[in-house]
């Protein structure tokens, strides 16, 4: 019987070369599936690496999203996992579990996010609302930095948003996906391993986050919807964030975002909108 067959997708700026070596000997180690191993190096020229990775160069660092896209193009399986290069697998069979819960109508599998130092896991890996280790089951939006996706409900929908380079090209997949009446399942059995770190970290967070933010509704929301998801989300902001410069950059990025081209508008089905309402994830969240 032929094994499914899996495109690992791995980027890097090969400014961590032992955490590198670690995520690409766990994916050496994954049994039950057929394995392809794809390396981008975004503004680095891949070295020190295996001969069974294959490794592709861009001289200028195209972010996430851009990155990621770069490695589907060379994909030749039938699921493409997208893997962040500082993560490894815990269990030589996370990737075939995986390509399990890939029933017929699902398009993404995203597991359970566990940092390898026992912090806890950061909210924005859990794929709901409530807080906590959520139960498992359909959601409406997932994990970019560590999910299995069907390829070709991949290449239907547009692949990532290349243009966000760093923050919410998951969300906006994750509408496209949904908007296409493919599922997305939470698989929080099924665990993979990756450093609890904030995403404030980033110099640009505050900026990219609040266009991209922007650029998500302009792109997927029904008119109605786009004040009042912007709106809940600049309420958010100011409530966490406290610091009134952290703030200001945010709402510089928003202003950005709502004068920049944020692509390709094709507004969600208000069935959609219904169909996030009952996962318990309303787009205006």
């Amino acid at each position: 019987m032929q094994r499914p067959r899996v495109s690992a997708i791995v980027l890097s700026m090969g400014n961590r070369p032992a955490e590198l070596a670690k995520a690409l000997d766990t994916l050496r180690a994954q049994t039950g599936v057929e394995l392809q191993t794809i390396l981008v190096g975004n503004g680095w020229r891949p070295e020190g690496v295996p001969g069974w990775v294959e490794t592709y160069y861009e001289p200028e660092n195209t972010g996430c999203p851009g990155g990621r896209n770069i490695g589907a193009s060379h994909a030749t399986g039938d699921f493409l996992f997208f893997y962040d290069d500082d993560a490894f697998l815990p269990r030589p069979d996370v990737l075939a579990r995986m390509v399990a819960r890939m029933g017929p109508g699902v398009a993404v599998v995203q597991p359970h996010g566990v940092d390898p130092g026992g912090r806890p896991t950061p909210r924005r890996w859990v794929p709901r609302l409530r807080a906590g280790r959520a139960k498992g089951g359909d959601v409406a939006v997932f994990w970019e930095a560590l999910c299995l996706v069907r390829r070709t409900a991949f290449e239907s929908a547009g692949g990532w948003a290349g243009n966000f380079f760093f923050g919410h090209e998951g969300v906006d997949l994750a509408f496209r996906l949904l908007d296409a009446g493919w599922s997305l399942v939470y698989a929080p059995d099924i665990e993979v391993c990756h450093p609890a770190t904030t995403a404030a970290r980033h110099a640009h967070h505050y900026r990219l986050t609040a266009r991209n933010r922007a650029w998500v509704a302009k792109r997927n929301l029904p008119a109605p919807l786009l004040p009042v998801y912007l709106g809940v989300w600049a309420a958010a902001t100011v409530a966490r964030v406290r610091d009134p410069r952290f703030v200001a950059t945010w709402f510089r990025g928003l202003a950005e975002g709502l004068r920049t081209d944020a692509g390709p508008r094709r507004p969600i089905s208000w069935a959609t909108v219904a169909r996030m309402t009952r996962l318990g994830r309303p787009p205006v969240w």
